[in-house]
């Protein structure tokens, strides 16, 4: 039924050269080729399975990716860090932006390297503990100007002040880092 019928109702509207194939023809097919088993003799020399061009992968960056995570993880904790000290009780959930921050260039440059998603869990997880030591330094410095055992009162004081939500955040950032940069890789 691919010709047109002319009949009562006028001539068909469908174009004189409709042509029905079995599967839908390559989009560089020549003009007359005729799918194997239709009616017709097919255009001599055309081999409709040609080899394709190897498709070639995106060039991954790894060696790029990894300065720019620990770079991304710095100034998240950084960030973490320096926030106000009013608002240190709702921080905690900042984890995941530190985490996706991470997961950028991990994800798009290093491409789906198994280890990298690890390492986004472990840098989310180590912003997260720079962000509250540098919390805690700026209390310890608020309260004595002193250098000596500077370290020692920042560590004493981020130990004593450790809740369980503090807890659930370090898991939230290794989860979150984890997942983040996988989800990130496979969309890279």
């Amino acid at each position: 039924m691919t010709a047109p019928a002319p009949g009562t109702d006028g001539p068909s509207i469908r174009p004189r050269t409709a042509q029905h194939y079995s599967v839908a023809p390559l989009l560089d097919t020549p003009d007359g080729y005729v799918a194997p088993g239709m009616p017709g003799i097919p255009v001599t020399g055309y081999d409709p399975v040609s080899p394709a061009a190897p498709a070639t992968a995106p060039r991954r960056r790894t060696a790029l990716a990894l300065p720019l995570a620990l770079l991304a993880a710095l100034l998240g904790g950084l960030a973490y860090g320096f926030a106000p000290l009013r608002a240190a009780d709702s921080l905690g959930w900042l984890a995941i932006a530190q985490a996706g921050l991470i997961a950028l260039p991990l994800g798009l440059l290093g491409g789906r390297n198994r280890l990298l998603p690890a390492l986004g869990a472990l840098l989310s997880a180590g912003a997260l503990l720079l962000g509250q030591l540098t919390q805690r330094l700026r209390i310890v410095q608020t309260d004595s100007p002193g250098p000596h055992g500077l370290l020692h009162d920042t560590l004493s004081t981020w130990h004593a002040d450790l809740r369980p939500l503090d807890v659930a955040f370090y898991a939230i950032a290794l989860i979150g880092g984890f997942l983040l940069t996988r989800r990130t890789a496979d969309r890279g």
